[in-house]
């Protein structure tokens, strides 16, 4: 399976704090908020990650992963092979999709929001074309909606619905077969421009082949595209983290639990970074903890 990270967008919902950066650089308590879906990928296994992006973030992401301009793939940092495109304008979720399908080949691909940040998801084995995750919440009405009959078949899908039926909001992590850039690129654009991605969700479900889990509620999903939810997010990995002493979102110790890097290297990686909180946060969860 391949990763799809779709960090793009103008991060209106965050102004002015997106005025000069990308709402997917700006931190989360101790670390850029792209390091949490790049974590979940990773801890799913994945170690091909294309990361889907505006043309003012494209640069800054590529210094981030230690890459260099025009050398996609040169070496892989972290054991992961990543790959990067620009998405000209925000058209919609969908449309990561059809920038994705030749990349993603006849591989399955989870597409992740670059805003969002769980907790506990797991690899779902797909069974039928594609899979979502369900989290309950007390706003359905701002986000895509399923709807669940007694046996917990899905009945319905709606994009954010003035009238919910249900409050089972469909998370920002999606899981889909080599069919979904051609599904994706036969669906009409929504009143607002957009390749809507419950319309690509809909495909899946009106041809039987979407299939669904509740992520429970002991495990923390945020949507971290407003501020009110960047500080809840902020609060909670703070809280856990002092807790627990152990990391939320820290790409350089996922992958070397999963075995994409030696401890040597991480060691090395760790050893190189700068005298800050985060590299002793890294250091007192992986090598003392």
């Amino acid at each position: 399976m391949k990763g799809i990270i779709l960090a793009g967008g103008t991060g209106s919902r965050v102004y002015p704090s997106t005025k000069t950066i990308s709402k997917q650089l700006l931190p989360v308590y101790d670390k850029p908020t792209i390091y949490y879906p790049l974590t979940t990928l990773i801890k799913l296994g994945i170690t091909d990650v294309m990361i889907i992006t505006n043309a003012r973030s494209y640069g800054n992401l590529i210094s981030l992963f230690n890459q260099s301009t025009g050398q996609e793939n040169a070496k892989p940092y972290l054991g992961i092979n990543f790959t990067f495109r620009v998405q000209l304008q925000p058209k919609g979720i969908a449309e990561a999709l059809i920038i994705a399908e030749e990349w993603q080949g006849e591989d399955d691909v989870c597409l992740i929001l670059g805003d969002n940040i769980f907790t506990g998801i797991e690899n779902p084995n797909i069974e039928y074309g594609a899979s979502v995750v369900s989290y309950r919440v007390s706003n359905p009405s701002d986000y895509g909606v399923i709807n669940l009959g007694e046996n917990g078949e899905i009945l319905s899908l709606e994009e954010k619905p003035d009238t919910p039926q249900s409050y089972n909001a469909v998370t920002g992590i999606y899981f889909y077969d080599d069919t979904a850039g051609k599904r994706a690129r036969a669906l009409v654009p929504s009143e607002r421009g957009e390749l809507e991605i419950t319309d690509l969700n809909k495909s899946y479900l009106d041809s039987r082949d979407l299939q669904h889990y509740s992520l429970d509620s002991n495990y923390a999903w945020f949507d971290t595209g407003n501020p009110d939810e960047m500080f809840a997010a902020s609060m909670y990995v703070k809280s856990i983290q002092d807790r627990t002493n152990s990391m939320i979102g820290c790409i350089e110790g996922e992958s070397w639990k999963q075995g994409n890097i030696t401890e040597e290297q991480f060691k090395q990686i760790v050893k190189k970074m700068p005298d800050c909180s985060y590299k002793t946060s890294v250091a007192m969860s992986y090598f003392f903890g």
